[in-house]
């Protein structure tokens, strides 16, 4: 029998990875997606959260990107409407920053760019009289208020890579990519399971390059490529805090540097502030805020809101890496945040397409774009599906979200409330896959800390590749912000039985 060539073998399982693997195979395409960590465990869950148009990007005439970013919106907010939602965003007027002409000129393009149906437009604030003025100084006095919308962007990320394979395609997370090399009529792809280091050989008619910040060191160590092309590393930080205010709107800060940073309620208790933006040199696994970036966000916040912002006051940092393509520009500020494809097919050999860039708000895009480009190096395939197809778990229609968390909370009327709020707003209608007949917690199995139960944690590693108490707790939800240090440890033990159990079959 002869070995199975596929369409198309995709590097990398961030949002860019998985957008391109779930619109190909639902195109009827062979797909392999590699990933060599857990899924979202680079730059895809290290994000501010936002899908949005990019209202500082009109500063540096990137129109196309913001229109098609703001065009975007209502469509992944439509998309996964159980893991997205909108938000308003305060920005406040502070004097000798931007003017406010300024600021009016930019939210009257922010709103007419792209269009809006569900999205409430922009308008101007009295903050001496408006609630979201309290936690601000006396002297904000003006402000203005936009639509953007807040996204979870790990799980964005894995309910693209369950779609993918639910229409076929072939996902492998821990497995690297050890080497590449083209064949007459394909690639023939060396790679190796990063726990057990067994490797197997699979072959492609097209590679995508979608690893992210280390798309470069794919492109030239495990590709063999000879591109002259070049990926800017730039690191965004960010900071967590107990909560600085009680509303559920979010705050766009202005800085004396002209960056912006952002204040955005999260995770019910805290607030999140960032993000930074400075060029990066190391290896993009050991990124980490410094306490340069650290003080930076809390005097940012601190220029506008009432409460200290101190140092002590942080719970959690995180950062990521963004691999922007490197347009020559002074300053990591002003680095183009659009995505660059580079297509590699020379004459007679299989073709390769480097993915540089891009966010989560245009992955979608993006992925319709890959295809386009590669259409003269595939057989005949189906035409774009993604615009209208909801991911897993968001199959009710946007404006009907409390109505399905209210039918969701009578059906479990006996269980732990939040709990069920919690569930619904991860997973959506895949929540009575997890809930099961089960009536209360306590037939939930063994139960973690902090709402979480063995039923969920079963779910996770059966249908979301989860393995560790870190994919778990901090990619497939944030539920380590509030679990102790010995609970964790509880929920580590646990797994650790479960996989020695799984290899003994």
């Amino acid at each position: 029998m002869a070995e199975e060539i596929h369409d198309i073998a995709v590097i990398g399982g961030g949002i860019n990875g998985c957008g391109i693997a779930r619109d190909a195979s639902g195109r009827g395409l062979r797909v392999v997606l590699f990933e060599k960590n857990d899924l979202a465990s680079g730059t895809s869950s290290s994000s501010t959260k936002l899908i949005h148009g990019g209202l500082r990007y009109l500063e540096h005439y990137e129109f196309r990107l913001v229109r098609e970013s703001l065009k975007e919106r209502e469509v992944l907010l439509a998309m996964a409407p159980h893991i997205s939602w909108p938000m308003r965003f305060v920005l406040p007027h502070l004097k000798g920053l931007r003017p406010a002409w300024l600021i009016r000129l930019g939210l009257f393009l922010y709103d007419h760019l792209g269009g809006r149906n569900v999205l409430p437009g922009c308008r101007s604030l009295d903050l001496r009289t408006d609630p979201a003025g309290i936690p601000l100084k006396d002297e904000m006095t003006k402000g203005f208020e936009y639509s953007d919308c807040w996204v979870d962007d790990a799980r964005m990320v894995v309910l693209a890579a369950k779609d993918a394979e639910l229409r076929g395609a072939t996902v492998h997370v821990r497995r690297e990519v050890v080497s590449a090399k083209r064949l007459d009529d394909c690639w023939e792809i060396v790679s190796r399971d990063t726990c057990s280091g067994r490797q197997m050989t699979t072959r492609a008619k097209v590679v995508i390059n979608a690893a992210g910040p280390w798309v470069a060191d794919v492109l030239n160590q495990r590709l063999g490529s000879n591109s002259k092309s070049k990926v800017r590393l730039v690191k965004g930080s960010h900071i967590v805090l107990n909560k600085l205010f009680d509303h559920e709107r979010a705050y766009i800060f202005q800085n004396a540097d002209a960056r912006i940073t952002f204040a955005i309620p999260y995770e019910g208790a805290f607030t999140l502030v960032g993000t930074t933006d400075v060029d990066y040199q190391g290896n993009p696994e050991d990124v980490a805020a410094t306490d340069d970036e650290i003080n930076y966000l809390c005097e940012a916040a601190a220029t506008y809101f009432k409460v200290p912002v101190l140092r002590e006051n942080v719970v959690w940092t995180y950062s990521g890496v963004r691999p922007l393509f490197d347009s020559g520009e002074e300053s990591a500020q002003k680095a183009t945040r659009d995505y660059v494809l580079e297509l590699d097919a020379p004459e007679g050999s299989p073709a390769l397409l480097n993915v540089f860039g891009g966010k989560i708000t245009t992955f979608r895009c993006l992925a319709e774009e890959v295809l386009e480009k590669l259409q003269p190096y595939l057989n005949p395939f189906g035409a774009p599906w993604t615009h209208s197809a909801v991911l897993p778990g968001g199959d009710f229609p946007v404006d009907q979200v409390a109505k399905f968390k209210k039918d969701l909370a009578a059906s479990y009327s006996d269980m732990d409330a939040v709990l069920v709020a919690r569930l619904a707003r991860s997973y959506g209608t895949l929540t009575r896959q997890i809930l099961g007949d089960a009536k209360t917690e306590g037939e939930l199995g063994a139960h973690f800390g902090a709402n979480l139960y063995e039923a969920e944690v079963n779910y996770l590693i059966e249908q979301e590749w989860a393995m560790t108490s870190e994919d778990i707790l901090w990619r497939r939800s944030k539920l380590g912000l509030r679990m102790k240090a010995e609970e964790v440890e509880k929920l580590d033990q646990w797994l650790e039985n479960r996989l020695s159990v799984a290899v003994e079959k």
